[in-house]
């Protein structure tokens, strides 16, 4: 028998959040020092619920505030081996990469700043992420306007070559 629930993530203002699945006990550790290299300045929460052992939740973090959240989040969706990191000060595009080649690092789900739900399939053995639900449907498909209003948006916040 298997359950499916939609989790609904705590994301603070101004605060991206990454998804993912590692496979160890030190990968909070290891995560911390992979943001902290990545992106200096850097604010933020680590979450990784643990699969076996104790099995608890390992914070880690350099914001109080972005590791009770983190945390919180990672409780709701409850799946084993789960990380989830909130941070500000940066973009995902700035550590997604490093982030990435973790070595305990196995997948990454989601990084967005948009509303977001977890999609967990609950068993008998425990909960797993199915999927994520990022922001919203598309409300249609861009204009000349559009365009022309994204690329100028990428050139002011710095992103593009003027």
């Amino acid at each position: 028998m298997v359950e499916t629930m939609a989790i609904t993530m705590e994301l603070p203002e101004g605060a991206n959040i990454i998804i993912g699945q590692a496979h160890f006990i030190k990968t909070a550790e290891d995560i911390y020092e992979t943001l902290i290299n990545a992106a200096p300045g850097i604010k933020f929460g680590i979450a990784f619920c643990e699969a076996s052992g104790p099995r608890l939740i390992r914070i880690e973090g350099n914001d109080e505030y972005l590791q009770e959240t983190s945390a919180r989040n990672a409780k709701n969706i409850a799946a084993g081996h789960t990380f989830v990191i909130l941070m500000k000060e940066a973009y995902p595009i700035n550590v997604l990469n490093a982030l990435k080649l973790c070595p305990e690092v196995c997948t990454v789900f989601c990084a967005t700043a948009n509303p977001l739900q977890v999609i967990v399939a609950k068993t008998v053995q425990g909960n797993g992420i199915i999927g994520v639900v990022d922001g919203y449907s598309p409300a249609g498909t861009e204009t000349e306007k559009d365009i022309r209003d994204r690329r100028q948006l990428l050139r002011k916040i710095g992103y593009k070559l003027p």
